[in-house]
């Protein structure tokens, strides 16, 4: 889990009251594999792969396949339709 400090600024600074993981790096020489891997499969709409900014979405299917990426703005609710069709595939 993130430390206190981190929890508490996501929460005070975006309403943050999900479960936060250890800080990683996600773009550059040194970032997690995981985020290489789903940078690659889903650029952004401009077709960059960097992360610009804190919530980058990631959809990923049953498979473990990554479907869509979404910008930081878009709310979990505005991608909830697109996570229902996913989940009834």
């Amino acid at each position: 889990m993130g430390s206190r400090e981190e929890k508490a600024a996501c929460n005070t600074n975006y309403g943050v009251t999900f479960p936060l993981f250890a800080k990683i790096e996600v773009n550059g020489d040194n970032s997690h594999p995981l985020y290489q891997y789903l940078k690659k499969a889903e650029p952004d709409p401009d077709g960059k792969t960097d992360i610009g900014w804190n919530f980058t979405k990631f959809l990923i299917d049953r498979n473990g396949q990554p479907v869509k990426r979404f910008v930081s703005k878009q709310k979990p609710e505005d991608i909830e339709s697109q996570i229902q069709a996913e989940l009834t595939k």
